[in-house]
Order: C-alpha cells, then structure tokens, then sequence
C-alpha cells in the first residue's frame, strides 16, 4: 500500500505503471538524469528545467512518484525528488543501465 505521499512499497512497484511512466520523454529524462548523478542526489522539480508549466511539472513528478520511480520530500517550500535506485534495482536489475544507455552513440 502506498504512504501518504503516494509512494509505492518496493514489492509493489508494478513494471506496467513504470514502463507508462518512462514512456514519456520528459519523464524519462528526469530518471535518466538521477540515475547519471550521485547515487544520493535529490533535486527539486525546477533544476530539471523542463520545458512545460508548473502544472505539467507537478503532473510528471506525480507519475513518476506513483510508479516508483522517484522518492519526494518536502524541504521548506519545495520538494526535492531523489532516484528509488535501490529498489528499481531489486524489482528490474538492468533497466536504470538501459535507460542511462538510452542516448549514447552506437558503436
């Protein structure tokens, strides 16, 4: 069952709920951009720049949430998203290195 925050227990991460969530672009950035990054990292929504309105944001970081993915909390007056590596590794060994490999040139 999720806390109140929205966050799914480990052996509840569905693999159909991540694949739609990593099936939007701008999503799959922010998660490629976390995995890239020090495997404690935690950044608010805003440093991710994306291209959209704050709504839109909010949208995006929920789904993300929802899924697994990323693991939010509040900091003041923002929230502060961080890569739930760990137990992405546990549930789908393999998919953080896909995703990281996802833009690098073929050779």
């Amino acid at each position: 069952m999720p806390d109140d925050e929205g966050h799914p227990d480990t052996a509840e991460i569905e693999l159909g709920k991540v694949l739609s969530a990593l099936a939007d672009p701008l999503r799959r950035r922010v998660v490629r951009e976390l995995a890239l990054g020090p495997a404690d990292d935690a950044r608010t929504c805003s440093s991710f720049a994306l291209p959209v309105g704050k709504a839109t944001v909010t949208y995006h970081f929920r789904t993300l949430r929802e899924a697994g993915l990323i693991r939010q909390v509040h900091r003041g007056n923002s929230r502060m998203a961080s890569l739930r590596r760990a137990d992405l590794e546990q549930r789908f060994p393999g998919l953080l290195a896909i995703l990281t490999a996802e833009d690098r040139p073929k050779t």
